[in-house]
């Protein structure tokens, strides 16, 4: 039975997804074979010998130390798109908040309780409300920075609401741009984008790429009066350059899911305590993802959605299936079925991916593996881990 330890509250849903004659999942388990966790920060002290998967039910995964768990050889999987719409829809209460003052609006409604007479009331309301008077959606540009799960979403609802949409996404994958509705304009550059768009919404990962992409120096090519909205990471902006942005009148709004010290006393600055992705609905999707990436992994060797591994699948077989992860190097497949070979073992079936300096592979022999050859395969040089598997029948 494989055992499958967890951090933080994961969705009921997530957990009864594994089936219960073949999976042990609890919070205290010793020896896990794999980690499923949410925002804990995983210590490299937690990844005991056994572990050979780490899921997170979100897709960053700054909260696990992947450099380490690549050198062990254990995979580590996100769930790409499976917060998407809850993120898409806070970004668009966040645009509707950026273009009409009602959090000022419902500010002040707050200071009218202490007026007895109905009458007052609406009389005060009608003196003061042109103070909150706003604009339309419809018209606008808006520039999406990262055209990705979220991003393409935000820009399709975007172009619902009549607003024009501009984009830019250097990694724009094949399937993301097949996702992406043609009348969003692409643009060349992010200095093009921002001169052009009246808001601008952020959907990047965290990688030193990213870093503090909002800065000084970019906020010098938005136009003036321009919204800003981060509800990717933290990371990817420079707050104090987005403090004085505001003070001169370069943005109009700032919002974002990240909150600062710097950010709590600016009036025109609205942080959220991270709720992009927390609605029931993500995180049920969210676990349920990764918890079938987990499932798959365990029984069969298959990896998808992982961050440091590549993709790959094989169907089962009726034999026996081996998982052999190692360094990228000529001649490391040749020696895996060098050491099977030897052993007149036979191979039924194998496949073989790699992703940068990893190699992954699975083989499907005839008879039993035996600890004699699993060590043999493992002592070789550029492997890193082997593991047997049942390879059940499904």
């Amino acid at each position: 039975m494989y055992r499958i330890r967890t951090f933080d509250n994961i969705a009921e849903r997530g957990i009864a997804a594994f089936a219960a004659d073949k999976f042990q999942v609890d919070e205290d388990l010793k020896s896990p074979h794999a980690i499923l966790l949410r925002s804990h920060n995983l210590t490299i002290d937690e990844l005991d010998t056994y572990v050979a998967a780490v899921a997170r039910a979100g897709a960053g995964v700054n909260n696990i130390p992947v450099d380490v768990c690549t050198e062990r050889g254990i995979v580590v999987f996100n769930t790409p798109g499976a917060n998407a719409n809850s993120v898409k829809e806070i970004v668009l209460a966040a645009l509707l908040l950026s273009v009409r003052d009602i959090v000022g609006g419902m500010r002040f409604v707050r200071t009218l309780q202490d007026v007895k007479e109905e009458i007052d009331v609406g009389a005060k309301v009608e003196l003061e409300k042109r103070r909150f008077r706003g604009r339309e959606l419809t018209g606008r540009t808006l520039g999406v920075v990262g055209l990705g799960s979220v991003g393409s979403l935000v820009a399709k609802a975007a172009l619902d609401l009549g607003m024009d949409v501009v984009g830019y996404d250097p990694a724009l994958s094949i399937d993301a741009a097949w996702r992406l509705p043609s009348a969003v304009v692409r643009m060349e550059n992010l200095s093009s984008l921002f001169s052009r768009s009246e808001l601008v919404s952020l959907h990047v990962p965290a990688n030193p790429e990213t870093s503090s992409m909002i800065n000084a120096e970019t906020l010098a090519s938005f136009r003036p009066g321009t919204a800003l909205l981060n509800f990717a990471r933290e990371e990817i902006v420079d707050v104090p350059a987005v403090v004085n942005a505001l003070d001169t009148g370069i943005l109009s709004y700032y919002f974002t899911d990240f909150p600062s010290s710097l950010l709590s006393g600016h009036e025109r600055a609205h942080a959220m305590p991270h709720l992009g992705a927390s609605t029931t609905e993500a995180e049920e999707n969210c676990a349920v993802m990764a918890a079938r990436q987990l499932d798959t992994f365990l029984r069969y060797g298959n990896i998808e959605n992982s961050v440091n591994f590549p993709t790959i699948s094989m169907e089962p077989s009726e034999g026996h299936r081996i998982g052999i992860s190692n360094k990228n190097v000529a001649g490391s497949l040749g020696e895996l079925l060098s050491v099977l070979a030897d052993r007149q073992i036979n191979v039924i079936d194998l496949i073989n991916k790699s992703r940068g300096e990893i190699a992954y592979n699975l083989i499907d022999i005839a008879d039993p593996p035996s600890e004699p050859m699993l060590s043999d395969l493992l002592a070789i040089e550029t492997v890193i881990g082997v593991r047997a598997m049942p390879n059940e029948l499904v």
